[in-house]
């Protein structure tokens, strides 16, 4: 049998199944693992997805034709079977497994193994191949428990509040913002959110989730409204002209690239905190042995280290270059820069 996942230049595709799974150009049938944007592209005549993306997808998107299904839940893609299962990355995020006569493929998408509490827990599924991501693929990313993060988020707001400061947080509209302001509720009664955050915050709660409330910073609140407040935006509002409505404030970014003191001070922000979205060193490794692949592909990231280490550890890995991203590459979309 040849390769049932073949590397293109529109994305990985199944040829016995005739769809790609997060492909960067248009294509007839998608697959989409996730609804960040590196991942989740307009311009497919059909999509599919777990059910928890559609939202988000029809958000980002717009309309198109889409398809939601469930965990574990079977589906014959021109006789092959294909099947979803939980990430951990960001609510819906998903793995796509692909078995044809016998032989099984995982495609991770985005994770991470440690569970948050919102996006569900990181399943390993049993394949012979697995296609994994490797975004903080280096021994040096080592997170911390989220709860630790948590709570040097609380202490950090706390000091600025006693020094009369508004802590704005930078996190993802979609994924980071929920679990920042999981963080910071027990703190504060007033969340302020920049509009991405709260356009993914409606569509959430209309879905059922349960989440703290917000309040949508807008030109008609007044400047004091904010002080000693808490407010999160998307790092596409960092460090432009809407952030000065805050002013005194203390700026923390919450990124894996936290890990490193040099990303914090390119960042020019007062504080970072390592929270990611993705798996850390260990988490990588401890999610490709869960698998038990024989065989691993490692994609964006730090993907030619990695391969290299899974090598030397006796796993067969190459390294794949695909158009994804990294955390903090979340495109302004209209609504956003209406913000600022």
């Amino acid at each position: 049998m040849g390769q049932i996942i073949e590397f293109t230049d529109k994305g990985l595709y199944c040829p016995a199944g005739r769809f790609y799974i997060d492909p960067w150009e248009p294509v007839d049938k998608a697959i989409i693992t996730h609804a960040h944007s590196d991942h989740a592209r307009a311009g497919h005549k059909a999509y599919l997805s777990h059910h928890d993306t559609i939202p988000f997808l029809q958000l980002r998107l717009g309309e198109h034709v889409y398809q939601g299904i469930g965990w574990n839940e079977l589906i014959y893609l021109n006789g092959v079977k294909v099947s979803l299962h939980p990430a951990g990355h960001i609510i819906g995020s998903s793995q796509v497994r692909i078995e044809q006569q016998g032989e099984v493929w995982v495609v991770s998408g985005d994770y991470k193994v440690e569970n948050d509490g919102i996006s569900g827990a990181f399943e390993p599924e049993p394949c012979n191949v697995f296609i994994t991501e490797s975004t903080f693929g280096l021994p040096i990313y080592n997170w911390k428990p989220q709860e630790t993060i948590y709570n040097d988020i609380r202490h950090w707001i706390h000091d600025n509040q006693l020094a009369g400061k508004t802590s704005v947080l930078i996190a993802y509209s979609l994924g980071k913002a929920q679990r920042v302001l999981q963080a910071v509720a027990p703190l504060t009664g007033n969340i302020f959110v920049h509009g991405a955050i709260y356009n993914t915050h409606q569509v959430l709660t209309r879905g059922g989730w349960n989440l703290p409330e917000v309040i949508r910073v807008t030109p008609e609140l007044p400047k004091d409204a904010y002080k000693g407040q808490v407010v999160i935006a998307p790092p596409s509002a960092d460090g432009t002209s809407w952030m000065r409505r805050f002013a005194p404030f203390s700026v923390g970014v919450c990124s894996g690239w936290m890990q490193v003191r040099g990303h914090q001070r390119r960042r020019n922000a007062d504080a970072g905190f390592a929270l990611s979205d993705h798996a850390d060193w260990k988490g990588l490794l401890e999610a490709v042995k869960a698998t038990g692949a024989s065989k691993v592909f490692a994609t964006h990231g730090f993907q030619s280290v990695f391969s290299r280490y899974l090598n030397e550890q006796g796993i067969e890995a190459a390294e794949v270059k695909t158009a994804f991203g990294g955390e903090e590459e979340e495109v302004v979309t209209e609504p956003e820069k209406a913000d600022e």
